[in-house]
């Protein structure tokens, strides 16, 4: 940090005069901002201060003013929210933990442990640089964001320092003014806006362009400052009539006219392809009224003065914003043509729609009526513990949150009128686990305004919704390449990763028990009466308990021959010798390839099986299984090459598996026709298939001069079935080959 010019004589006493003088200077403009709090509570700021003041003696800001100017600048914004003493307290302090070597203790002991948990939390902030395809800074977000759930201050107190941070950003070297500025208008400016802050949403978004695209930011602020001398007059007049409009009409408002911030018309005109002369919507004003009711009575005056643009018009206090946000929109055709936004809004709304969750302290400052606006951004808040609760790894947390910080809303109704506000492009599913968890789970159609629709149908505004659930139903895994809520992602992926698991225990328990077969032991020992001899296996696994091992062994974590190795020689060593006869068969029976027993396969074993989609096996077929990696058992075609290679290496992880005699489902397998090109050829094959009581899973095509190749994956009960389905597409007409799709190792069909 630089030092101050100083000549180390009288000079430099004057320069610290100043300097100190400057500091309290700051200070005292903050001291005179809270008149919210008692005559204790600014004792305990003052306090704060001195301390901060002292620990930041001799640390200097890029500008060269002294660095506690720094702390006392967030303190005063967060002032300017009313937040409570302990915040501000915080504020003050938030640098000292990292710059100054004061440890959490020292807080503890001078003002509290609330005080110091807040500073802590905002210390291990300020070490983020966000870099969220990075596993470590994802890790690093997912902190932040739930230390913001758990103590909304904490980001507060943080957006208020960013915020003073980039109006300064100008002090710092050029260098650094990328990095920071794409990190607040990526992560600060949508949390900003997800909480209703839209004051320092739009200031965050404008600083970062400022320094992001300094000559476009130039360029539109020249363009604007000349729009706005040329329309001056249109203004004041459009001002002067809604005056005296509403004098008329004797009704109390309060008018304030806006101007679309610089980023806002940048954004629109990069998103519409416009120039600067094509965006209208530059001006505005805000008419703030008593009530709700006096809302639409002044929406009335409004149309009576000037006429409104269709399809401008929004509601959004019938029907709020996700964060909370109430106004009346219109747009209306102003004097020369000139289009004028007004939003209408209570004063209550108004603090809402300026200072979002922090109205909660500005409320019980002005009223004592802190409910409404303290529920505010905290259903998202309550829902980043809950993914947290489902969701362990960081990388997954951060992709769930990263949806939801850029809600672009559709409105839906409920059969009950009830309305749900979700992102846009949520499908039916997203609305299913808005309502409950269990409710998506069984989730199994929906009808759309009374109409049936599939699953992955994206809700549009005023959609009424009913969604048709069957007990026992369960989440399907295709569900996860649609769905936009990060509620949605994590219950489906939590239930997935629950029910593979579970069934990978199963396997587990099936592999090892065929594998100590193999070692001349009938069954696994009990657990209750070989207790200790358990114990030591877990110690060698390193697994925290036996459901652990089980499910690393299903999922291919752990060899099951090698630890049924190890399982016979602690029983050995207990006295158990195996069963010669058992041991002779078991060896004598198995295959020479195959290092573990058969299991058999009948397609419902969900999530703990696999079928390759290399060579895509169907019952009749023979077939091997690999134990993957933390993939559970893949199951291959005999004759596939990709298994063959994989043999080759490591044949350990091989185990022999066989079709039962009933499969329990259809299973998918690729064909591939050659047809003559023709009109219809492709309805006829469709409708052969469909006759062969086979389903099509998906279609391409390759068009020639004469003939297309078309190929599909279908879906059949068995090998018999693929037969039939070929031998009637040969039959049918235009139809030139009709072939299985194998492997490359495999003969063709």
């Amino acid at each position: 940090m630089p030092a101050p010019p100083g000549d180390g004589g009288e000079g430099e006493v004057v320069a610290r005069t100043a300097v100190a003088n400057a500091a309290a200077a700051s200070f005292a403009a903050l001291l005179e901002k809270l008149d919210y709090l008692d005559e204790a509570q600014v004792e305990q700021v003052r306090q704060a201060y001195r301390y901060a003041d002292q620990a930041h003696l001799g640390q200097w800001r890029s500008s060269g003013e002294p660095y506690i100017t720094h702390p006392i600048a967030v303190a005063a914004l967060c002032a300017s929210w009313k937040l409570d003493a302990q915040a501000l307290m915080a504020a003050l302090l938030h640098d000292a933990m990292e710059d100054c070597g004061i440890t959490k203790a020292d807080l503890v002991e001078r003002f509290g442990a609330q005080v110091a948990e807040l500073v802590d939390g905002l210390t291990k902030l300020d070490k983020l640089q966000f870099n969220t395809r990075e596993e470590n800074q994802a890790e690093s977000f997912r902190k932040m964001l739930l230390a913001m759930a758990r103590d909304v201050r904490v980001i507060l107190i943080k957006l208020a320092d960013r915020t003073h941070n980039m109006r300064t950003l100008s002090d710092m070297p050029r260098s650094k003014w990328r990095r920071i500025a794409s990190e607040t208008l990526e992560i600060y400016a949508p949390i900003a806006h997800r909480l209703g802050l839209n004051q320092t949403y739009r200031e965050l978004q404008d600083l970062s362009f400022r320094h992001l695209h300094p000559w476009r930011y130039a360029t539109l602020a020249k363009a604007v400052a000349r729009s706005r001398s040329r329309s001056r007059d249109a203004v004041q007049k459009v001002q002067a009539e809604v005056d005296a409009a509403f004098a008329r009409t004797g009704m109390p408002v309060r008018l304030a006219g806006r101007e679309k911030t610089l980023f806002a018309i940048y954004e629109k005109m990069q998103l519409n392809h416009l120039s600067f002369a094509q965006v209208s919507d530059l001006y505005g004003f805000r008419v703030v009224v008593r009530s709700v009711l006096d809302c639409y009575t002044a929406l009335g005056v409004l149309h009576q003065i000037y006429k409104p643009v269709p399809g401008k018009f929004k509601d959004h206090v019938a029907i709020p914003k996700l964060n909370g946000y109430q106004s009346l929109h219109t747009t209306l055709v102003g004097p020369a043509g000139l289009n004028v936004e007004f939003q209408v809004r209570t004063e209550e709304m108004h603090v809402v729609a300026e200072a979002g969750i922090a109205a909660h302290w500005l409320y019980k400052a002005r009223a004592g009526e802190g409910d409404a606006a303290e529920r505010m951004g905290t259903q998202w808040l309550q829902s980043l513990l809950d993914i947290q609760n489902e969701t362990r790894d960081a990388a997954e947390f951060w992709d769930h949150v990263k949806v939801d910080l850029f809600p672009d809303a559709v409105y839906v109704f409920t059969p009950r009128s009830q309305i749900l506000a979700l992102p846009r492009g949520a499908t039916v599913v997203d609305f299913a686990y808005a309502i409950h968890s269990d409710v998506g789970d069984r989730t199994v159609g929906a009808l759309v305004n009374n109409e049936e629709v599939p699953l992955r149908t994206e809700l549009k505004n005023g959609d009424v919704v009913e969604v048709r659930t069957v007990q026992g139903a369960r989440p399907n895994p295709a569900w996860l390449g649609f769905v936009r809520t990060a509620r949605a992602r994590s219950k489906i992926r939590h239930y997935l990763k629950t029910l593979a698991q579970n069934e990978s225990v199963g396997l587990g328990e099936k592999l090892l028990t065929q594998a100590l077969r193999a070692e001349g032991i009938e069954q696994l020992p009990d657990p209750q009466e070989h207790a200790a001899l358990w114990e030591r296996l877990l110690r060698f696994t390193g697994s925290r308990n036996q459901a652990e091992l089980m499910t690393d062994i299903g999922l291919g974590r752990r060899v099951a021959g090698i630890v049924a190795k190890r399982l016979a020689l602690l029983l050995a060593e207990g006295g158990q010798r195996p069963d010669a006869l058992l041991l002779s068969r078991e060896r004598f029976g198995a295959h020479e390839n195959l290092s573990q027993g058969s299991i058999t396969l009948d397609g419902n074993e969900s999530a703990s099986v696999q079928y390759a989609p290399c060579c895509r096996p169907v019952p009749g077929d023979a077939i091997v299984g690999y134990l993957g990696r933390g993939e559970g058992l893949v199951v291959h075609h005999a004759q596939c090459a990709v298994a063959q290679k994989l043999q080759h290496k490591d044949a350990e992880r091989f185990i022999a598996v066989d079709w039962a005699d009933e499969p329990a489902r259809v299973f998918e397998t690729g064909i591939t026709l050659t047809v003559s090109n023709g009109k219809g050829v492709l309805a006829r094959v469709a409708s052969v298939i469909a006759e062969s009581e086979a389903d099509i899973v998906r279609v391409e095509m390759d068009d020639a001069m004469a003939t297309t190749e078309l190929r599909f994956v279908i879906a059949v009960r068995d090998l018999a079935h693929l037969d039939a389905v070929l031998r009637n597409l040969r039959r049918t007409a235009s139809v030139l080959r009709a072939a299985r799709v194998l492997p490359q190792a495999a003969a063709g069909r």
